[in-house]
């Protein structure tokens, strides 16, 4: 696969997703660091790029671009026959799913906390109560199923371990209490050493 380049962001867990896989399938890449806090998301030339104006984004060397972390991910495994996706249909719909779910549930209430009260300052009474109880059913979710399997993608690592990851070990920056979720835990520290990456906050870029 050609060199791509990753607009991302070191303190986004969408962004820090891509580069994690990138990195496991030996993609080669330049990062381009974007500051989302000082509005370089915002710019003419970004928005020429992605008008919807998020990241991570994803340059293809033909000039293409990709938007979304988890259909980029699922891209980048898909161009180099990864074994983080099942070659069975329904294992394959499965991990879909879960990708889908990461982000519609988990990110939306987990992530969105997290950055309320690290990035904008906001105390907890200042942000809606329902984003703790959201995160906390989505962390009691995943508890259950490490119950009985060591990932989310199968019987080993796959694409949704690195999607669900991502926020997930930065869960405590949002109020939410990790030592409360052991499986998780456990399964956070196998992630981190499949993917070679240290644990939260000992990272970077």
């Amino acid at each position: 696969m050609s060199r791509i380049k990753i607009y991302g962001s070191a303190i986004s867990g969408n962004c820090l997703k891509v580069k994690w896989t990138a990195d496991l399938l030996g993609i080669a890449y330049d990062w381009i660091e974007t500051d989302i806090l000082k509005g370089e998301t915002r710019t003419d030339e970004f928005l020429a790029l992605s008008p919807a104006g998020q990241i991570p984004i994803v340059v293809l060397e033909d000039g293409r671009v990709l938007e979304q972390s988890c259909a980029i991910m699922l891209y980048l495994a898909e161009q180099v026959g990864s074994d983080l996706i099942s070659s069975d249909p329904f294992e394959k719909a499965k991990m879909i799913g879960w990708l889908f779910w990461e982000q519609n549930f988990h990110e939306s209430s987990i992530a969105v906390r997290r950055f309320r009260k690290r990035f904008a300052g906001l105390s907890d009474g200042d942000i809606d109560p329902t984003l703790l109880t959201r995160g906390n059913a989505s962390l009691q979710l995943m508890e259950a199923h490490l119950e009985k399997h060591s990932f989310f993608g199968g019987d080993q690592l796959g694409l949704p371990d690195i999607a669900l990851v991502a926020y997930t070990r930065m869960a405590g920056e949002g109020g939410y209490i990790l030592d409360d979720y052991p499986n998780v835990g456990r399964w956070i520290s196998r992630v981190e050493n499949a993917l070679g990456i240290p644990p939260y906050g000992e990272e970077n870029v």
